[in-house]
């Protein structure tokens, strides 16, 4: 038996020339382009067969007859016994020109060629597709009765399957495949496509929300999905019976799922919350076509999609066919698959066989460098404050990634002694005398950055003053709230501005501003501190959306307590348990690498809810917090006092990691 694939060396195809070659003494003849002679060996050796049993043919799906040359088709001519044309285009996205160029045309050389090697019988995969939206059952004999086939992938594919029908005078036989997804067994697969763009936001919701909390999910229109191993076995099966010319077999799922179904399917194969309530996607089609168009008209609505659908890598087309009003038929391939034993897997059986393998695998972000190295490599990094505590740690973290890190201080000693330690580990900084909170001395240091290093691409606004004090031992002390702004506000933002003009000339860069837990949970006795955080917190905020198009970004880190020479005069904190350096400097790392809005521990942002849902609560619990911790005695002036806590205390400061008390 002789057979001529096209697309054999695509995700179908060479599944099923494996399946043919184990056919005895099958031979498989498979078109392919000149430039593409690389494949070949693999196909083979995917296959496990001799060169004499996979034969090449030369050609190409956008010319006359396949480009196959005259010698080949004279060798070809009457030996064929089965044709299967797979190549095509298979992508929703795909622009309309080359669907229309591999589709249309390359089906009608198909055609060409078939006629002219006398094939005995032609088998074309075409696909559900082919009948468009149509709102209904729609049965394997059916075909002109497709309708709302106005977007390209549906019009290619319908159009590919008429040439077949209408210009192939010899013995044919059409397949439509539902949407094809991995093995069922394997789960492997060769791209993104179908079910699979919305991975991604399971993926998200898994990352951000507990399993067991219950989700809202459309309810949608119907969905069929197929694994590619069924898909093979059924077209190699049924296109070796008897009595199949000018049929059609829907190669589907009898069961077939709503696209809410199918959500929660795949949602509890990768583990996240549960969809347990639906609301019927049909209620969107209530919404007046023309309030969508104006909607649309807007830029900032425009922007928010986009920006939305490109983070989750949905094109740009997809919600159209949320509410996919189809339903197919597929009582003949039922016939004709029976007593063969094969037959489409139950989803729920292999759903998590597919995610797997697609986190394994097809995950886009497997395939972004998520390295510090690869973020900063090469790049220049400031980090204020970089001469001890967080910043020294987070200096060191991004100087052995390979990016040119100059630190900054105010102590020449500290600085010079940091440079050592950090060519003791085989790298170096670049070090600057500098006091953040001078503004003169700021602008001396911003102009010496521009013309030595021509301004900086990742920015860290580390350098900041605390004050553990009560406001009622701060009647007399206004001063600490004016020391603190200069440095942790005013000197913050006099680096920053000095440096936008570069990144904004440049169109990137980032900025990580080192903000406080804090700042979410209101804490006592550190009203200076606070709201000098609060304050570049608020004007962060401001400037991300500012900036949001010039390709400048920020992220906040309200950062837990650290055990930092900052906090050493408070004897308080000997036994409170505390994040080390390198841990921040991990944050740091982070947020340069991912660059969210924000990085904040679960307990700065419950106390952020607490403060927002029940504030009358969370302000009763703080002040019990302030009345069971003391002063510290250099707040009280008496630096020999000890502070005595009581049981209860010791047990807060242990359960509340992190919290400024």
């Amino acid at each position: 038996m002789n057979y001529f694939l096209t697309g054999a060396t695509g995700f179908i195809g060479k599944r099923l020339a494996k399946k043919l070659l184990e056919r005895k003494g099958a031979t498989v003849y498979f078109l392919i382009r000149q430039e593409s002679q690389g494949k070949i060996a693999d196909l083979r050796a995917y296959c496990g067969v001799s060169a004499a049993r996979l034969v090449p043919v030369f050609g190409d799906l956008t010319s006359k007859k396949l480009g196959v040359s005259a010698e080949d088709i004279k060798k070809l001519k009457g030996v064929v016994d089965h044709f299967y044309h797979l190549a095509a285009v298979y992508d929703l996205g795909a622009d309309e020109a080359s669907q229309i160029a591999v589709n249309i045309d390359g089906t009608r050389h198909m055609v060409e060629l078939a006629k002219a090697i006398d094939t005995k019988h032609l088998h074309h995969v075409s696909s559900i597709a082919a009948a468009g939206l149509y709102e209904g059952v729609f049965r394997e004999d059916m075909f002109d009765e497709a309708e709302n086939i106005d977007h390209p992938y549906f019009m290619t594919k319908h159009e590919s399957e008429k040439i077949v029908r209408q210009d192939y005078k010899g013995t044919w036989t059409v397949y439509r495949p539902a949407m094809v997804v991995g093995d069922s067994q394997s789960g492997e697969m060769d791209k993104i496509d179908g079910p699979y763009y919305f991975f991604k936001l399971i993926q998200r919701m898994r990352q951000l929300l507990p399993p067991w909390m219950p989700m809202v999910g459309l309810e949608g229109g119907r969905i069929n999905i197929v694994p590619v191993d069924f898909v093979v076995n059924a077209l190699n099966h049924i296109s070796h019976q008897a009595k199949i010319e000018k049929k059609c077999f829907h190669l589907v799922d009898p069961v077939g799922y709503r696209v809410g179904d199918v959500l929660d399917i795949f949602s509890r194969a990768g583990h996240a919350p549960r969809m347990n309530l639906f609301v019927n996607a049909a209620l969107l089609g209530f919404i007046p076509k023309g309030l969508k168009k104006s909607l649309m008209a807007l830029a900032p609505v425009r922007r928010v999609r986009n920006a939305i659908m490109k983070d989750l890598g949905l094109p740009e087309d997809m919600l159209t066919f949320v509410n996919y009003p189809t339903r197919f038929d597929c009582r003949e391939t039922l016939a004709a698959l029976k007593g063969s034993g094969i037959a489409c897997p139950n989803l729920r059986n292999y759903a998590w066989v597919l995610w797997d393998y697609w986190e394994r695998h097809l995950d886009p972000d497997l395939h972004i460098d998520r390295s510090l190295k690869g973020t900063v490599g090469g790049k220049v990094v400031l980090v204020t404050g970089g001469s001890s505590g967080i910043g020294l740690a987070a200096a060191h973290k991004f100087a052995e990634a390979g990016a040119t890190t100059i630190i900054c201080g105010r102590d020449q000693d500290k600085l010079d002694e940091a440079c050592k330690e950090a060519k003791a580990k085989g790298y170096q900084f670049v070090a600057y005398a500098a006091d953040i909170a001078d503004m003169v001395d700021c602008d001396r240091f911003i102009q010496l950055l521009i013309a030595n290093h021509g301004g900086v691409d990742f920015l860290i606004n580390n350098a900041g003053r605390s004050i553990r004090r009560a406001i009622e031992a701060s009647y007399d002390r206004f001063h600490d709230f004016e020391r603190t702004m200069q440095l942790n506000y005013f000197g913050c933002l006099r680096v920053t501005m000095g440096l936008l003009p570069g990144m904004s000339a440049k169109r990137k860069g980032h900025i990580v501003n080192i903000s406080s837990i804090g700042v979410l949970t209101n804490a006592p006795r550190f009203s200076a501190y606070v709201a000098s955080k609060a304050a570049l917190d608020a004007w962060t905020r401001c400037a991300s959306s500012e900036y949001a198009d010039v390709g400048i970004t920020f992220t906040t880190i309200n950062m837990p307590l650290v055990r930092t020479p900052m906090i050493a005069p408070t004897n308080l904190y000997n036994n409170i348990p505390t994040l080390a350096p390198e841990e921040a400097g991990d944050m740091i790392a982070q947020a340069c690498i991912f660059k969210p809005v924000r990085i904040a521990t679960r307990l700065g942002i419950t106390g952020q809810v607490l403060h927002a849902l029940v504030p009358r609560v969370a302000q009763i619990m703080m002040n019990t917090s302030f009345r069971m911790f003391p002063d510290s005695s250099a707040a009280k002036g008496d630096k020999s006092a000890k502070p005595q806590l009581s049981a209860e205390a010791v047990a807060m400061q242990q359960m509340m990691r992190g919290i400024h008390f």
